[in-house]
């Protein structure tokens, strides 16, 4: 067997792992948005559909989320099950393809995540080196923000091809709301780019190995702050799910669409929700690398060969954990944030994308190009971040943008306040 065939394989198989395991946690995203959001309203959760059916179990039954866990199951057999309804009025081609078109790119986003340091496998006396991640593109951050563009064009489908007014309302909000946020979202990744010098996301991961005081959140506190707003509004949550606005649209962009087509729109909402979990982590906050760095003796021991198949299977256990612990905790912001806050009114959000988050954000990439060039030694191409000295001069760069958007937006709104009196 050719060795490219055996790489070929390893290709394929990384792809049905990865993508498996990812669409298999959607619905239990959903399970835990609804168990969270119950315990913040003080109310009960999902907790019919348990394990208690199991003899000796009963005494699960309503605890947390394990009392209502098969509910993700019955959810989505009931999607699958339910009659899909299409009115005459639809394109048809348009109104099949347009779920597709929202599903897919959140899917393809996670083929260029690290999910954690590559492993050494034997095959046949040769040994193979498996990157955790699908593919390691040289332009990885190119490519994030080229996929993500094209989701909006599935809702903005969706709404168009319904022929109805809810949902065009919706697919036109949808695309204004994607072009509000989509400058800031891509001007809020120069700065790390910069202190990287490439759009490779393994290199961007790699110059934030050396423990948490070198996570590139603090090195770039606006840009998280501002990356982490613009997600919210991509992916439609609240306070920014307005191509949805359920109390004024009926159901906004996908009121027409029942069944699995419905189903598809909310997985990809979902999908989304980890995607930019999984990119924050790698971007801001040391992907699969953990707070402390362990002592390279502890990741010899950990990374011996075991029966001479398979290497590095501790490091890549351990990524892998701090990888799932990160993105889980980013998951449970986006779930806290929806129930917490109200959604925005459509001038407020064109308000806080244009007149908030694109100042800041250009200001940010300037003040970090002046920054790297004062403090950075030029080495080759790209600037080498010289120690604790460039991740200082940063922060402190970063805690002075805060302190002064702070002082102007506290400004304006006295302003706005004085002249409503």
């Amino acid at each position: 067997m050719s060795r490219l065939l055996i790489e070929n394989i390893i290709f394929a198989v990384k792809i049905v792992v990865i993508f498996g395991a990812v669409l298999t946690a959607v619905p239990f995203m959903v399970l835990l948005e609804r168990v969270l959001i119950a315990r913040i309203q003080q109310r009960v959760g999902p907790n019919r559909v348990g394990l208690d059916f199991i003899p000796g179990l009963g005494f699960l039954k309503g605890k947390f989320i394990i009392g209502g866990i098969l509910q993700a199951f019955i959810d989505g057999a009931k999607l699958f099950l339910k009659e899909e309804v299409r009115v005459r009025a639809v394109d048809p081609v348009l109104w099949r393809i347009a779920p597709l078109i929202t599903l897919v790119p959140a899917i393809m986003i996670l083929a260029i995540v690290p999910f954690g340091p590559p492993i050494g496998l034997n095959i046949f006396g040769d040994w193979y080196k498996i990157p955790l991640a699908i593919t390691d593109l040289e332009v990885g951050i190119l490519f994030y923000l080229a996929v993500t563009g094209v989701a909006v064009y599935g809702i903005v489908l969706a709404g168009y091809s319904s022929n109805s007014k809810y949902s065009l309302i919706g697919g036109i909000r949808s695309s204004a709301q994607m072009i509000s946020y989509e400058i800031a979202l891509s001007l809020s990744l120069v700065g790390v780019l910069l202190i990287a010098g490439s759009f490779s996301l393994s290199r961007l991961i790699g110059i934030q190995s050396e423990g948490v005081w070198n996570w590139n959140i603090w090195k770039q506190p606006i840009g998280a702050a501002l990356f982490l707003i613009a997600g919210f509004a991509e992916s439609n949550r609240l306070p920014f799910d307005l191509p949805e606005g359920e109390s004024e649209l009926g159901a906004g962009f996908h009121t027409e669409y029942s069944s699995m087509k419905f189903a598809m729109f909310f997985m990809a909402e979902y999908m989304n929700m980890f995607s930019y979990s999984a990119i924050l982590t790698t971007l801001f906050l040391g992907g699969f690398y953990g707070p402390i760095p362990l002592p390279a003796s502890v990741y010899a021991m950990i990374d011996q060969p075991i029966f001479g198949i398979v290497s590095g299977v501790g490091s890549a256990v351990i990524g892998v954990f701090w990888f799932s612990v990160k993105v889980f905790l980013l998951v449970c912001l986006f779930v806290w944030i929806r129930g917490t806050l109200p959604r925005f009114r459509y001038d407020q959000l064109m308000d806080l994308g244009w007149k908030v988050m694109l100042p800041a954000a250009l200001v940010n990439m300037v003040v970090t190009a002046a920054v790297i060039a004062l403090v950075a030694k030029p080495i080759s191409a790209a600037p080498t971040p010289d120690g604790p000295a460039l991740t200082i001069a940063l922060l402190v760069a970063g805690v002075v943008q805060v302190v002064a958007i702070d002082r102007i937006l506290t400004a304006r709104k006295r302003r706005i306040l004085g002249h409503a009196h």
